[in-house]
């Protein structure tokens, strides 16, 4: 096996776009900030979220049942902070941004490049996460030309580059 701190390593190298992800119902409202989210299919249309198991959080998205990813803009640095933050709690994070609830009542950020509001189908441990496969349930895309991405353990505005 090769050693964890190069394996973090490389994965610093591999771009991905930042995302909150929130749920709401019988435990409570509750998000986190993830970059571990991925098309799984169309048919039906599904995704992956890969949450660590020791998420002061991660009890109350298998409660729930449901989520919604939001796909953050180009200018929402501040957000995924606050939902990283873990010196803030929930009504605190929440409190800061704007949500509305999509089908499945989970918080689905207004100004978002895009929310993807899910139930949770199935669930898989693998180390120390739990891979959650979701299908969505409903779509609402937003306006914004740019999204951002975490790359090399920074934070990256990705622009359009055909939007004048």
């Amino acid at each position: 096996m090769i050693d964890t701190q190069a394996f973090r390593n490389g994965m610093a190298l591999l771009g991905g776009a930042v995302n909150v992800i929130t749920t709401d119902g019988e435990a409570g409202r509750f998000g986190f900030t993830a970059t571990a989210v991925c098309s799984v299919t169309d048919e039906p249309p599904t995704l992956l979220v890969c949450m660590n198991r020791n998420s002061y959080a991660h009890d109350h998205f298998k409660t729930n049942g449901v989520l919604c990813v939001n796909v953050l803009n180009g200018d929402h640095q501040n957000v995924s902070w606050d939902f990283a933050n873990r010196d803030l709690n929930s009504e605190e994070r929440f409190s800061r941004h704007s949500f509305t609830n999509l089908t499945t009542g989970a918080p689905a950020l207004d100004e978002a490049l895009v929310n993807f509001d899910c139930t949770i189908h199935e669930s898989h441990e693998m180390g120390s996460h739990t891979v959650f496969y979701c299908r969505i349930q409903d779509v609402r895309i937003g306006s914004a030309d740019a999204g951002l991405v975490y790359f090399n353990r920074n934070y990256h505005r990705l622009c359009d580059s055909s939007v004048a």
